[in-house]
Parts: structure tokens; sequence; C-alpha cells
């Protein structure tokens, strides 16, 4: 099992989280611990591995999604079972890891994550735009992929061998919501576990969350990015109907006057308005389809892909001070 904790300047609560995680775990035989520094001008670094976690280096601050692909790449290539994610922040407690990563170990799912929501008693304090935004979010993922999903923004979670090796996120500036979509559209086997968390941070401030309208833009782009690249039937399919409705209106509307007058005027640009978003409703129907085409040949690489990262044996890199493009595949 390997630890990922994602961390910006955090030098004040990332050794408490480390030191707090479990050395042993029933059904683990090796658990280690990565602190993913993305671009950190404290001490947190060097207070990570005095802790005795191993730690990766961003030469830049690049956000916390590409800071889940270093973990992500490391666990990949190290040939480990499982991936767990914890903030480093001390939102969530180390010590409900092993109840998380149960539902992985016992092969009852591909990908655990912790549910802030889903047991309304453990709802945690927090201010009333965020848990609104969140319960958004949740039901934006949950439409899309036709499932019932109550926290898609934890960062406390789990991930089987299976679900890593068919993970291949984008987002830089965050993971949590493409990763839902990725895996349920792949039909991974998700399991929410109720934990109680913290809803806010002892010191400082979220580096993801901090400007809720920035976030909020950035988390939608990503979500729909992913929706289109999976499902583009769909996607466009939804967009050329949006157009064709109003075409359809608009012509039936036309051709009524032209029935009862026998003329066009004054009404002749609600035909060019019409014949406009008729084009341009065929055009996106064509777009779906030719992306749908071109989504089968992905998933197809993405499945070889899959199997060949399945098929790595373990095999022991240096982790200690390990650069982030030293991993790259």
């Amino acid at each position: 099992m390997i630890v990922s904790i994602p961390a910006l300047n955090e030098e004040d609560t990332v050794c408490e989280v480390i030191r707090a995680i479990p050395r042993t775990i029933p059904g683990v035989d090796v658990i280690d611990v990565i602190v993913i520094d993305d671009g950190c001008s404290d001490n947190t670094a060097k207070v990570a591995c005095e802790a005795g976690a191993h730690v990766i280096r961003h030469a830049t601050t690049r956000g916390v999604g590409a800071a889940f692909q270093s973990a992500l790449r490391v666990a990949i290539e190290q040939g480990t079972d499982v991936l767990v994610t914890i903030d480093a922040d001390g939102q969530f407690d180390p010590n409900d890891i092993p109840k998380l990563a149960a539902p992985i170990l016992s092969g009852d799912a591909d990908f655990s994550t912790a549910s802030r929501f889903v047991d309304p008693k453990l709802t945690p304090r927090m201010p009333w735009i965020k848990l609104w935004g969140n319960r958004q979010m949740s039901r934006l993922v949950s439409r899309l992929t036709r499932s019932r999903f109550y926290d898609v923004s934890c960062g406390m979670r789990c991930y089987g061998r299976r679900a890593m090796a068919n993970l291949n996120p984008m987002g830089d500036f965050t993971y949590t919501q493409e990763v839902f979509l990725n895996l349920a559209f792949k039909r991974m086997r998700i399991v929410e576990v109720p934990i109680a968390v913290r809803g806010e941070r002892t010191s400082g401030e979220s580096r993801v969350a901090n400007n809720l309208w920035r976030y909020g833009m950035n988390t939608t782009r990503i979500i729909l990015r992913a929706y289109r690249d999976y499902q583009p039937l769909r996607f466009f399919g939804g967009l050329a109907l949006l157009l064709a409705v109003p075409a359809a209106l608009l012509a039936g509307f036309l051709l009524i006057y032209y029935l009862r007058t026998g003329g066009f005027s004054p009404y002749k640009w609600t035909g060019f308005a019409a014949g406009t978003l008729a084009i341009l409703s065929l055009v996106f129907l064509h777009m779906g389809i030719l992306g749908d085409m071109l989504n089968r040949h992905r998933l197809y690489l993405e499945e070889l892909l899959a199997d060949g990262r399945m098929g790595r044996g373990r095999k022991k890199l240096p982790l200690n001070d390990l650069d982030e493009d030293s991993t790259d595949e």
C-alpha cells in the first residue's frame, strides 16, 4: 500500500498526518508514505522527510490534480495493489484508513471514497456555500453517470489496482470529480464509506477551494470535458437537440403563417434563423457521431494500457527526493 499526501506549504500539519498513519493494516504487507511537494516554499519537504515519508517534488506549483497524477504514476510503477490519498491539512483522521481500505482489500470494490454526506449525522460544519456547492457537484456527477453519489469532492480515497490501471486523469487543477466520471463510465465498483471529517482547516486556507467561483468554474469545465470525452454522442447529441427544438418551432411558425397568408413577410427572419439553427444542430450531431467512433478507439487503447499496467510486477524504485519528471511513463 502507498499512502499519498499532496502538500503545498503544509509544514504546520503534514508531520502530524504522517505520524498518525497506521503502520500495520490486516491484509497489507507494506505501507509506504509519500508526500507530493507541489512547489512548496516552506519546510514541508524537510518536515515530511523527518517524519519518515518519501518526498516527490514538483519544481513549480501545478495543482492537486497534477499531484495525484504523480502519486498514481509512482503507485503503478511500484506495482502496488492499493493507493490511498489523504490531505495534508489534518481534516481527515489517518486512523480511518483501514476502514476506507476494507472494501478494496476484501475485493468488494475497485474504488472507495470517504463520504461526508452519505450519512447526514456525519455532515461536517462548513460554510453553507461550500456545503451547497458540494451537493450540486454530486448531483451533476450523479446525473451524468446515471448513478447516485453523495460526495464526489472528498480527497480521502482508496484505489485498488484495477482502478489505478484504468485511470487516466487529465486535469491539473483538481481530479476528484473527474475520477468519479472516469471510473463510473468504465463500470468500476465504487463505494462511499461514511467517515467523520473536520469541515474546516486548523491553519491556513484551502489551495483548491479558497475562491469558490474559480473552483466552481474549473471543476465544471473538467467535468464537462470528461463527459465530452467518454460520452461524446450524448454530449453533442444533447447540444444538437437544444438547437433542433427551436429550429423546428421557428420553421413550424413560419409554415403555419405561410399557409394562412400565402406569404412570409414580415417573418422571413424566422426562416433564416430556423435554417441556421438546423445546420448547427446537424453539425453537432455529426461531431457526436465522429466522437463516438473515436471514443471506441480510445477505450480500446485504454484497455490495452490497463492490461499492461495490471501485468507489471512489483519493482522498488528509489522514492526519496524523486523528481516528478523521472516517473513519467
